[in-house]
């Protein structure tokens, strides 16, 4: 930047970009964010969580969760297919000149947490699987607890670690910056050779299982599985977590709706089948490694460094080493698989919101001949490296958190405050049992947020985020002599005839 006027917030002027996604791509853009490499290290997680294989009923009810809020996003995107997703849908929802402007500005201010939170989980799970393959990549450099006590909230906390897997992940991320650098009608095509990789994937272990299948082993539950304690509800409330983390991306076409032919009818298509064929496909595939490796030995997996390999030792148990080998490839596919459409999702978002001056203005640039939002893709790219150097699991829980408190439940209930500002407002899409979906979604959120041991710890970073942005808005706000420091245009208009007058 060599002038300093060009980092401020501002209005910047209005670039085209192509419509060169089709239903197709649209879909396997969102079942490659969806699927990446959470559903293959997190089965222990699950079922260590609730204690035995009713873990499945975790992946049933995420399900269910997931769309449920994919039909609210289904409807908010038929209704604004323009690039920036939430971005636009918040603003327009509580007002964009006036309570609008500051939710959809913390909207954006957690997606510079959150955006490069997502895709450095994508990295990092690249790395994890990896390091099956090249164990010495696990090597711990360096390891230090960061710890930061604030009033009231209590301490925020947090780990780094250093390892060559660490560097594996950075590198993960640059090339997926280098891929998306160039237009949008070939990261079409490129997204469907992705997508192939990502479905031969899942299918082969669905065939591996349900050809070694024991129904015996499956659904051997514990005594006690079904009963409802508090402990069922915390263990839950931690599977429902996770499975909402792994069902997560079936709203990435929205990010680039602008980018997206027929949206109206393309959108919501994209969203609720890649939400039906992904959880078939979770459903399915976990039933399967559980008539092979029996639960207690997933519950004990999900306590060491094991839990990263499952589904190599899955192959391993069935085939032999070549297999868990080959296993541990694909599943790398999928990773970066994911990283890619996770980037070129949120990259749209800051392009948005820069474009309509509440972002800084460099964020709007588009590259002359590509007509792709190359800034945003670098600053994401670059703050998702530097994330690399965080734990996976630290880095899941905070994403979810965040995203929920700050972006989806606002979201939720928006719609239905949409629907009542704006009942003639065209939808080309309908939400289907108008508001029950709604209604689950945002208790299915809150229950998310609560019902977990330690719950309180993810909270405080998206309370510390929220406070921040909040003040920055405020601050901002009254330099610019924006809401709720400036006049409206309706109080302005009501105001005009009097000055006129005097």
């Amino acid at each position: 930047m060599k002038n300093s006027h060009t980092s401020e917030p501002g209005p910047a002027p209005k670039t085209e970009l192509i419509r060169g996604i089709g239903l197709g791509s649209a879909t396997a853009l969102s079942m490659i964010d969806m699927i990446g490499v959470g559903p293959f290290i997190t089965i222990p997680l699950m079922v260590s969580a609730v204690g035995g294989p009713q873990a499945m009923l975790g992946w049933i009810l995420g399900a269910v969760f997931a769309m449920c809020d994919g039909l609210v996003w289904a409807e908010l995107g038929a209704a604004m297919p323009g690039s920036g997703g939430s971005y636009r849908y918040l603003s327009e929802i509580y007002g964009p000149k006036r309570l609008g402007r500051l939710i959809s500005f913390l909207f954006i201010w957690q997606i510079s947490f959150s955006a490069p939170l997502s895709i450095a989980s994508g990295c990092l799970g690249f790395a994890q699987y990896a390091g099956y393959v090249w164990p010495l990549l696990a090597t711990p450099y360096f390891s230090r607890e960061l710890r930061l006590p604030l009033p009231v909230l209590g301490s925020l906390q947090a780990r780094t670690v250093v390892t060559p897997g660490t560097f594996v992940a950075i590198a993960v991320c640059l090339l997926a910056m280098l891929l998306l650098y160039r237009r949008i009608t070939s990261i079409g095509r490129l997204s469907k050779f992705l997508w192939a990789g990502v479905m031969g994937t899942i299918l082969w272990i669905i065939f591996a299982g349900l050809t070694h299948f024991n129904a015996a082993r499956a659904f051997s539950f514990p005594p006690g599985a079904f009963h409802l304690s508090r402990g069922f509800f915390l263990g839950f409330g931690s599977a429902m977590l996770i499975a909402t983390y792994d069902y997560w991306g079936y709203y990435n076409v929205c990010f680039f709706g602008g980018e997206v032919k027929d949206p109206g009818k393309t959108i919501p298509r994209a969203l609720l089948l890649s939400i039906l064929l992904v959880a078939c496909l979770y459903i399915v595939m976990n039933i399967s490694i559980l008539g092979v490796v029996p639960w207690q030995e997933l519950d004990q997996a999900a306590k060491t460094d094991t839990r990263f390999y499952v589904v190599s030792m899955f192959m391993q148990r069935l085939y032999g080493a070549w297999a868990a080998y080959l296993a541990a490839g694909l599943i790398m596919w999928t990773a970066f698989a994911s990283v890619f459409s996770l980037l070129l999702g949120y990259s749209r978002v800051p392009y948005a919101a820069a474009l309509d001056g509440n972002y800084f203005r460099i964020f709007a640039r588009v590259h002359p001949e590509g007509r792709f939002p190359h800034v945003s893709l670098l600053a994401l790219g670059l703050v998702a490296s530097a994330f690399c150097f965080l734990r996976l699991v630290d880095v899941i829980a905070a994403l979810v958190v965040i995203r929920i408190m700050i972006q989806f439940l606002v979201q939720a209930i928006g719609v239905i405050v949409l629907r009542i500002r704006r009942p003639d407002m065209p939808r080309p899409f309908r939400m289907w049992l108008y508001p029950l979906p709604a209604l689950v979604s945002s208790l299915g959120f809150v229950f998310i947020l609560v019902s977990r041991s330690n719950f309180l710890r993810e909270i405080r970073y998206a309370t510390v985020i929220l406070i921040a942005g909040i003040v920055i808005y405020l601050v901002r706000a009254l330099r610019r002599h924006e809401w709720p420091f400036g006049p409206t245009p309706e109080t302005a208009a009501q105001a005009a005839p009097l000055i006129t007058n005097v």
